[in-house]
């Protein structure tokens, strides 16, 4: 790529060199997540990865694609940009792990106002770092410039992974019954869901997101910028440990929304809003927004990133795996008879 260069394309607005610049910065961190199943390196024009199907008699992929949404504009207002990878990775492996599947595999997207090497590169550092959280393996990606459509510091960050289980061994509420338990793996604060209600409410582009806040004892920016919680680990611990019949990744729509996709008709997940370990970012926003409490449970995740449902006999066991990985899991609730899918009481 030593010849390549366009002075004419560089006069509209893209520079290609820099593109490859941001690759060669890049390529330490993308060589973190190799994992067993790797074959290609990053530059090809595809991403090559061979499975380990040994074990499997009826292979399922499952994918997911999930971006960072508006909280990616926190991140370009305080110019921090190595967290929001981490985002990235989690809203699609968490999704993916609900089906009981893990993740082997991530690609990533980027668009940018002006290619910024360095920045690219801080991304993409998130990015890693979120695959070596959750076990898979960066195999590609695309950092595309978009000058005159956005603005030099802005830019877009979406990713896609793909997962691996046994159909025999899918995750799909189909054994789900009355009496089994509600497991709470606890977020690391506000995730990347309600960005956009978040920032109308301390209004970001004005506010001092470097102050302290006494409430959150931290900054109000970094307590925004808090990444995602990666479970996949945790999970696929407890799947071996116990018998799971059902997981909901709580993410934008909250409770309300996310925990009737994991129950069956006919059952409803019962919650003990009381015993709920919310972090004190949720209070200090609802506080600060004067937003109802119902709202608050249909957005966010109230410190609940991810409910898991097990079977009575076996709650403990999964509770001893998880917390293994000192994720500090509890029961919030148990599965009853009834139509409503999910009550909060």
């Amino acid at each position: 790529m030593e010849n390549s260069h366009s002075a004419s394309y560089a006069a509209a607005g893209v520079n290609i060199e820099a593109g490859y610049e941001g690759v060669k910065l890049m390529k330490k961190h993308v060589e973190r997540t190799f994992i067993p199943g790797v074959v290609s390196d990053i530059g090809g024009f595809g991403g090559l990865f061979m499975p380990d199907l040994r074990g499997m008699a009826e292979p399922v992929l499952v994918s997911g694609t999930d971006g960072v949404g508006t909280k990616q504009r926190i991140a370009q207002l305080m110019d921090r940009h190595d967290t929001v990878g981490i985002d990235c990775v989690a809203m699609c492996v968490n999704d993916i792990i609900c089906c009981g599947a893990k993740p082997i595999i991530f690609l990533d997207y980027i668009a940018i106002g002006k290619n910024e090497p360095e920045k690219v590169a801080s991304l993409v550092a998130g990015v890693a770092e979120g695959c070596v959280q959750a076990g898979c393996a960066l195999i590609g990606g695309e950092t595309a410039e978009h000058p005159g459509t956005m603005q030099p510091d802005d830019y877009d960050l979406a990713g896609f992974s793909v997962g691996i289980v046994d159909k025999a061994k899918v995750i799909d509420n189909s054994r789900m019954q009355a009496g089994d338990v509600i497991l709470a793996l606890p977020s690391s604060g506000i995730h990347s869901n309600g960005y956009s209600l978040v920032r109308k409410v301390f209004d970001v582009e004005h506010c001092d997101l470097g102050k302290t806040v006494s409430a959150l004892g931290t900054t109000l920016g970094d307590a925004l910028l808090t990444p995602t919680k990666i479970y996949v680990k945790p999970v696929l611990a407890a799947i071996a440990a116990a018998d799971v019949r059902g997981i909901s990744h709580i993410t934008g729509g909250g409770f309300y929304e996310n925990v009737p996709r994991a129950v069956p008709d006919g059952l409803c997940a019962k919650i003990e809003k009381a015993a709920i370990r919310t972090p004190a970012i949720f209070p200090y926003l609802q506080e600060c927004g004067k937003i109802p409490e119902r709202d608050m449970f249909n957005t966010y995740n109230m410190g609940v990133g991810m409910a898991v449902i097990v079977s009575k006999q076996t709650a403990d066991a999964a509770l001893d795996a998880l917390n293994g990985f000192d994720l500090g899991a509890y029961i919030i609730g148990e599965i009853t008879a009834g139509e409503d899918k999910v009550q909060i009481c």
